[in-house]
């Protein structure tokens, strides 16, 4: 539960800190990851920054345990990956915006493969346009955004959701594929 290191108590701060501060230098000796100091990250997550591939993550955000996280991947303050979401930012990478909230098995692509019937789907070329969410988004549990989408300024996108379009701002959508259901008003 990552959100309770930041509201921890002096006391559990004091060795929570010193912890965090290895794991931290931990990933920035094997990964290109560039970790704000205030952010936490747990010790089972998994993440993967090859280079050209970095994983920045901003002041007070966190990522869950077993959460896979394979750069490039952008996440600004606050934000929060919660236990094995997966965001695999492909070639042109995921940028997240502030404050957005990533549920459990939630899982963003920045990547798709070619589906051509004259070659197998193992040699299928692979595109990559990227995805980015805006500020304040909520993604269900189970959602999934697929490559080349933009979810706007505080969307919700519902449990289960797959979306394979743009979401404008302040939508709520639903369903597979997703459409907007309502609106935060």
């Amino acid at each position: 539960m990552p959100w309770l290191y930041f509201s921890a108590p002096p006391h559990v701060l004091a060795w929570a800190s010193a912890w965090q501060r290895e794991v931290h230098a931990g990933l920035s000796a094997v990964e290109q990851v560039l970790l704000d100091p205030s952010c936490f990250i747990a010790e089972e997550a998994n993440l993967f920054a090859e280079p050209h591939r970095t994983i920045r993550v901003g002041a007070r955000a966190s990522i869950a345990a077993f959460a896979f996280v394979h750069g490039p991947v952008t996440l600004a303050a606050e934000v929060s990956v919660n236990p094995y979401a997966t965001l695999d930012g492909g070639q042109k990478g995921i940028s997240i915006g502030e404050g957005t909230r990533i549920a459990t098995h939630a899982a963003l692509f920045a990547f798709d493969h070619g589906v051509a019937r004259a070659e197998p789907i193992r040699t299928q070329p692979v595109r990559s346009l990227g995805i980015t969410v805006g500020r304040d988004v909520w993604i269900g549990a189970h959602a999934t955004i697929t490559d080349g989408v933009h979810v706007g300024d505080g969307a919700v996108v519902g449990a289960g959701a797959v979306v394979t379009r743009d979401v404008p701002d302040y939508a709520i959508v639903g369903g597979v594929p997703a459409r907007v259901i309502g609106q935060r008003s």
